[in-house]
């Protein structure tokens, strides 16, 4: 776990959106359920959509919060599916309980 990664990732205020819509995805992206299930996360369309941002940005926001480890990605088809990694948020706290 690169937490200096970890913390650059955590201090943009879109990226801190995203990781909360993701932590409850059914409540966050009801036009997914009428679509699709939750099982592989939720697809970077929807996520876009909520934050009213170009598809590059998102992508590129989804990239570092992905390279931080902090979500997942599961493609299927032609459509990119994300979701928290919780192993990691467990970690974190981890962390910051024991060293900081």
């Amino acid at each position: 776990m690169d937490q200096v990664e970890i913390f650059k990732a955590l201090s943009n205020k879109t990226r801190l959106q995203i990781l909360n819509w993701l932590k409850d995805p059914e409540l966050n992206f009801p036009d997914q359920k009428q679509h699709a299930s939750f099982d592989h996360g939720v697809c970077v369309g929807q996520i876009q959509s909520k934050a009213g941002l170009t598809q590059s940005t998102v992508s590129e926001y989804l990239s570092v919060l992905q390279r931080a480890g902090l979500v997942r990605s599961t493609r299927i088809g032609q459509w990119t599916y994300y979701q928290r990694n919780e192993e990691t948020f467990e970690a974190l706290s981890r962390m910051i309980q024991s060293e900081i």
